[in-house]
């Protein structure tokens, strides 16, 4: 196999020669059953090879050693570069250097960076919080990550004051911590933050954790009903995004079918990531949504313009994979996208077509489509079960944007919309 990648015979000598040589062999082997590139094996050699002879020289003399040598490896090869780089470039460089040794330690070390069980905050004076909330109190599993996210920020703050949680705490540790987080979270994480604190706080005072029910010193900042305005684009800048998209690469192809149907359906995120080969009905040109946020599937029908764009990427674009997603990433070992890149995605030909938006994402497009479904004279009842709203309150925020009525207004004749 290493003959497939290098010519020089003393190169595949040295590989063989080294200590880990035939672990770095196996590693080639798998990088090759994943299609990854030959300039990703010859630059991924190199590197192993070199961080072989430094754990080496640090006294490992086990695989299982290796893994307590990769930070001070790559803090010596940034450091002997001589031209100085950004902490960007840095941090770029050192993640190319990782990788690779992380890759070869996973496939030669078992269970070596395999994702523990998400660990609970407080699990050690709350232990049966979170099953409380998922068996008691019915909530979903995506909900429990908030309360994780939300409750970690509680305890890594108390750890930071040097604070213990119980017997009791007094309330201006709390105000103290919503304060704070109110400088870098928006009105809405601030409220979610409060809730979920007096959640957590109910639970201990009445398991008898607490002597006193703190959720009741709890204030959350008010956030006033249809306050804000939806997060949408006009239909023009949509069309003018659409056209920053390089349509010749694969790249290109998968990019614009997932902003078609952004825009066209008002998916979300997740929605599109989840999206796989069997939810496109192409006899019956349907479209298969399923496990909404609301709970339900929904069945849309195919839209020409998107399917078009679809069967160009699967025909294209797509890699060839046996995974069923949809949509993949586009370089090995092309696992599929996940919804994060599927915003990101949104978010890249947003900034590249100069539209400048309040948090741009896939959440921009959606709240276009809803926008545009308002502007073409449809029901508040009709959009809310096109884009799968729970509740007709999370649509009615968009009746509030009339455009046409506004421009009757700029123009002097209000008194026609009265």
């Amino acid at each position: 196999m290493l003959n497939r990648y290098f010519i020089r015979p003393t190169t595949i000598d040295r590989i063989h020669e080294s200590w880990i040589g035939e672990a770095i062999e196996s590693y080639v082997v798998w990088l090759t059953e994943k299609k990854y590139a030959a300039r990703n094996v010859a630059f991924r050699v190199p590197v192993l090879l070199r961080f072989g002879d430094f754990a080496q020289r640090s006294g490992a003399n086990s695989l299982e050693e290796l893994p307590t040598h990769i930070e001070s490896f790559v803090e010596e090869c940034l450091n002997r570069r001589k031209q100085a780089i950004s902490g960007a470039q840095r941090s770029v460089a050192a993640r190319g250097l990782r990788n690779p040794i992380r890759q070869l330690l996973r496939l030669v070390l078992p269970g070596y960076g395999s994702i523990p069980a998400a660990s609970n905050p407080f699990a050690d004076v709350a232990p049966e919080f979170f099953h409380f909330l998922l068996h008691e109190r019915g909530l979903r599993e995506t909900t429990l990550v908030q309360y994780r996210h939300y409750l970690q920020r509680l305890q890594d703050y108390l750890r930071r004051i040097d604070r213990p949680l119980l017997p009791d705490l007094p309330p201006k540790v709390i105000s103290a911590l919503i304060t704070e987080s109110g400088e870098t979270l928006d009105k809405r994480s601030v409220q979610s933050l409060c809730s979920i604190l007096k959640v957590f706080f109910r639970y201990l005072y009445r398991m008898g954790l607490m002597t006193r029910d703190l959720a009741k010193a709890i204030e959350s900042p008010r956030r006033y009903q249809l306050s804000d305005l939806p997060r949408s684009i006009t239909w023009n800048q949509v069309e003018q995004m659409l056209q920053k998209v390089d349509r010749r690469s694969a790249v290109g192809k998968r990019d614009y079918a997932i902003l078609l149907l952004l825009v066209t359906y008002g998916l979300r995120a997740r929605e599109v990531g989840a999206l796989t080969l069997d939810d496109i009905d192409w006899k019956h040109d349907r479209l298969n949504i399923h496990g909404r946020k609301a709970g339900h599937s929904t069945a849309y029908p195919l839209a020409p313009t998107v399917g078009k764009a679809i069967l160009d990427y699967l025909k294209q674009g797509r890699p060839d994979t046996t995974e069923r997603a949809l949509f993949i990433v586009a370089y090995a070992p092309y696992p599929p996208l996940s919804w994060v890149a599927v915003s990101m995605r949104a978010k890249y030909y947003l900034r590249r077509a100069g539209i400048m938006v309040s948090r741009p994402g896939s959440h921009t497009l959606r709240h276009s489509c809803v926008q545009h479904l308002v502007d073409s004279g449809f029901s508040l009842k009709t959009i809310g079960d096109f884009v799968g709203h729970r509740t007709p309150d999370a649509t009615k925020i968009y009746a509030k944007v009339n455009i046409e009525a506004l421009r009757v207004v700029a123009l002097g004749n209000g008194e026609e919309v009265l």
